[in-house]
């Protein structure tokens, strides 16, 4: 073998002899100690709203769907969970109410006159439950229970004056639930008082469905219906109708025999009853919708107060009666609304029916 090939390959032999010594196994780096894992916070407790309705449905088109309306746009716009129960029989207030309450709910909103002294009753077992009560005036304070009152003889009245200046006959009419529930008492008596302050001489005809009982003077729109229909007999052409379905009974008369002007109750009916549109003047409204989601606000915010709060009440758009409103006649209505809330109108008509 030449000597240049021997030396070139001891070379290579050497050198490969020293990478054979040299290589190490590799140190393994110290194990670091796991950074502890720190503990999920737990998941945020849902705040939730639950509806406990009188013997009228949730789809009334009228107290309880605006008062429903106003939990919904808590739904939306506070990310809340809300529920509700129908009661069916008067005797169910409280197990209705307690459903909510036994489940952790936050808020419960109760609806109607009827049930106020279940919820007084149930908010004093829960005290920790929120508690908004629907036309339920409160003679004293409980902390958790807010009265969501309206004044309703005002919204009548206007409703009444507005009647009296459009009737073409000087009779006007009312169809209306029980007068033992003092809301529907004060729009009946306000819608009478409204039509003599700007028309001493018109007759007014107010009926109220007291022939039956509670669970059924709101929701029986065939007698609102043919009450209307004895009403429009006897020369009335203007109908207030006023009583959940039962008032919407009649102004779906009116609208069927179109010889009536009508007039909704709590929402815009215009929305709600769209078969009595073509008839429909306006409604005597309270802010349901509003006034609820206000007190769901005030509860989640926590910047609740117990206690009575007073909604607004106002009369709703002309809509497609518009063109039939004379300008004279809004301009008294105007006058008119402007002193019921500045004080120099009165409608003097008590918080109740007087016994």
């Amino acid at each position: 073998m030449p000597k240049r090939i021997r030396i070139w390959a001891l070379t290579a032999l050497v050198f490969t002899l020293l990478l054979a010594a040299c290589a190490q196994p590799a140190t393994p780096a110290p194990t670091q100690p796991a950074a502890p894992t720190q503990a999920a916070e737990p998941a945020k407790k849902p705040f939730r709203v639950g509806l406990v309705t009188d013997v009228g449905k949730i789809d009334d088109k009228s107290f309880n769907q605006g008062t429903w309306e106003g939990v919904q746009k808590a739904v939306k716009e506070l990310g809340v969970e809300a529920k509700y129960i129908e009661t069916q029989d008067p005797n169910d207030y409280m197990k209705n109410i307690a459903q909510f309450a036994d489940a952790g709910y936050d808020v419960i909103v109760t609806v109607g006159f009827a049930l106020g002294e279940a919820t007084r009753e149930a908010a004093q077992k829960y005290p920790n439950v929120k508690f908004i009560g629907v036309d339920q005036f409160q003679e004293s304070t409980i902390p958790n229970v807010a009265g969501l009152i309206f004044e309703e003889d005002k919204a009548g009245f206007m409703a009444g004056a507005l009647a009296a200046l459009m009737s073409k006959t000087g009779k006007i009419g009312a169809v209306l639930g029980t007068d033992a529930v003092p809301p529907v008492w004060r729009f009946g008596e306000g819608y009478r008082a409204g039509a003599k302050y700007v028309r001493p001489d018109v007759e007014v005809l107010v009926v109220y469905h007291n022939d039956v009982g509670l669970d059924k003077t709101f929701t029986d729109p065939e007698w609102g219906k043919s009450t209307a229909l004895s009403l429009v007999d006897k020369g009335v052409d203007v109908i207030f109708g006023a009583g959940g379905k039962t008032g919407n009974g009649a102004l779906i008369a009116c609208a069927e025999t179109k010889k009536c002007l009508a007039i909704g109750v709590d929402v815009d009916q215009y929305y709600t009853v769209p078969e009595a549109r073509s008839v429909l003047l306006t409604s005597a409204m309270k802010d349901l919708t509003e006034g609820t989601f206000n007190l769901i606000k005030a509860a989640y915010e926590g910047k609740w107060q117990g206690g009575n709060v007073i909604g607004p009440v106002r009369l709703a758009p002309f809509h497609d009666l518009e063109s039939q409103v004379p300008q004279e006649v809004r301009q008294k209505l105007a006058e008119i609304e402007k002193g019921l809330q500045d004080g120099t109108i009165k409608t003097n008509v008590p918080p109740a029916k007087p016994q």
